[in-house]
């Protein structure tokens, strides 16, 4: 494609060089040029693009977009300077691939907390009616029967747009999309218009370092989502409710218990069974159903409310019976996981990894009276330490007994961590073991677990790894629950 094709949507401040050059690719890494393609420097917290363009002109780029001033001797390359990399990437990059959100239908979810459930209720309904959909989000890109591993709940613009365009070519209709707070804070969803956007809730997550400055800023980024949706699709009862609707530019509809609400949910209560913990509400306001779903908990009575809400604004109809039949059969994989093991306890695995979370889900699992309530988890490394306290907290008022263990410590002495986790959690006075090494901890549950208990791995949920200081290294949750079975059947 030629260059000035690809920046038909930028607003260019200055050029050096022809614009009507043959490029065949946008990069932002400098490691994975390809010849005659456009390198796009991008600044991050830890590394800035500018400082690696030599690099990329060397492995073949044609031509550079930078908002700092490059300098080059190579006469060949084209420099375009532009305001903002990141925006600019995002326009670029669908231009590059043709547009191909213009094809799907754009579902775009934001929230603190339920937007992996959300997605894939969604996916669920849509999908049993017939309609091709994917999803991009935590547990990654998701379609052909495929996970594709990526390193954010939200890619980067290019990569959104790249399997956007291969979702389009393999009959792809609709794609549900992640939109995190620092996916809109940097510019990776600006290209754009998303047909629907969901609200689930908020709170405070994502605080310091390299994420948002402050909870003002958190809620203003999320809010850009009902900026860039035709409709808007948001919790009425959460307190935010009305600030994240600042400026919006959408059409809005609503759900939660609210009667004000137009998907309105009430009489819900749990609904046990064997090899199954869910809950059961009444649907009022512009559908009328009762509603079973296969996972634990209220805060999922507002997840189904969404996915409801946002298939029934589709031109084709969406039966009722798929709906009920979808939700009552919904399993995602590391969210209030049902883990099928052969003993007389139960076990679940989820993402909780702060103490809303935390509290969402031992306030939920407990509402199923079990005789005991054990929980193992652990907190991450180079975080902020005030999460560590609270979910020590969070843990030692709502479970019977915790196993405090590691969570991702990345660079951070693990026994640094655990001691911040302890002083929360020796606020309640409640009992507590620690095991530093996560499948140990693990063990040392599934051993002390006792008939009708409910044991809670927190933490890790659809992860397949742990950041040590080491690096990346393997480690499935499930994987290793079914090993320790394996060798408690060998004894």
């Amino acid at each position: 494609m030629k260059l000035k094709k690809i920046l038909e949507k930028i607003k260019i401040l200055s050029y050096d060089g022809n614009l009507d050059v043959e490029i065949s690719d946008v990069s932002y890494d400098s490691r994975r040029i390809v010849s005659n393609c456009v390198y796009v420097c991008l600044e991050g917290f830890n590394y800035d693009g500018h400082d690696f363009v030599s690099q990329a002109i060397k492995n073949g780029a044609k031509a550079v977009v930078a908002f700092k001033k490059i300098n080059t001797d190579n006469k060949n390359i084209t420099i375009i300077y532009v305001e903002n990399t990141r925006k600019s990437l995002a326009y670029m990059s669908a231009s590059f691939f043709l547009n191909p959100a213009s094809e799907l239908i754009t579902i775009g979810v934001t929230g603190t907390n339920g937007k992996t459930t959300c997605s894939f209720m969604i996916r669920d309904i849509l999908k049993n009616s017939g309609i091709k959909t994917a999803i991009i989000g935590t547990i990654g890109i998701i379609f052909e029967d495929k996970k594709i591993k990526i390193e954010n709940t939200t890619p980067e613009s290019y990569e959104i747009q790249k399997y956007f365009r291969m979702m389009v070519s393999k009959g792809y209709k609709c794609v549900v999309l992640e939109a995190s707070s620092l996916g809109l804070k940097w510019n990776r969803l600006d290209a754009i218009n998303f047909d629907y956007g969901i609200f689930t809730n908020f709170s405070s997550d994502h605080i310091g370092g390299d994420e948002h400055k402050d909870l003002d800023e958190y809620l203003t980024c999320k809010s850009m989502l009902f900026q860039r949706c035709k409709e808007g699709i948001l919790n009425i009862d959460d307190e935010n409710y009305k600030k994240i609707l600042k400026n919006h530019t959408c059409k809005i509809k609503t759900f939660g218990f609210s009667k004000n609400a137009d998907f309105v949910a009430s009489n819900s209560h749990l609904l046990i069974k064997p090899k199954y913990y869910g809950v059961r509400f009444d649907l009022f306001g512009e559908k009328k159903l009762q509603v079973d779903v296969s996972v634990p908990g209220k805060f999922n009575v507002y997840n189904a409310l969404a996915a409801i809400a946002v298939c029934c604004q589709f031109k084709e109809e969406i039966k009722d019976k798929i709906i009920l039949k979808s939700l009552d059969e919904i399993k995602i994989t590391g969210r209030a996981e049902f883990i099928d093991i052969p003993l007389d306890y139960d076990l679940f695995i989820d993402f909780a990894h702060n103490d809303i979370s935390m509290k969402n889900i031992l306030k939920t699992l407990r509402e199923y009276k079990p005789r005991h309530l054990i929980v193992a988890f652990g907190s991450g490394g180079e975080r902020p330490k005030v999460r560590r306290f609270e979910m020590g907290e969070a843990a030692g008022k709502l479970a019977d007994f915790s196993v405090i263990t590691s969570d991702n410590p990345r660079g951070e002495d693990i026994f640094n961590i655990i001691d911040d986790i302890r002083i929360g959690l020796e606020k309640t006075n409640n009992a507590y073991a620690v095991f530093p090494d996560r499948k140990n901890a693990i063990e040392y549950c599934m051993n002390i677990a006792q008939e009708g208990d409910i044991v809670v791995l927190a933490g890790k949920g659809h992860e397949d790894y742990q950041y040590t200081k080491n690096g990346k290294e393997p480690f499935e949750e499930k994987k290793i629950v079914y090993s320790i079975l394996e060798g408690m059947r060998a004894n």
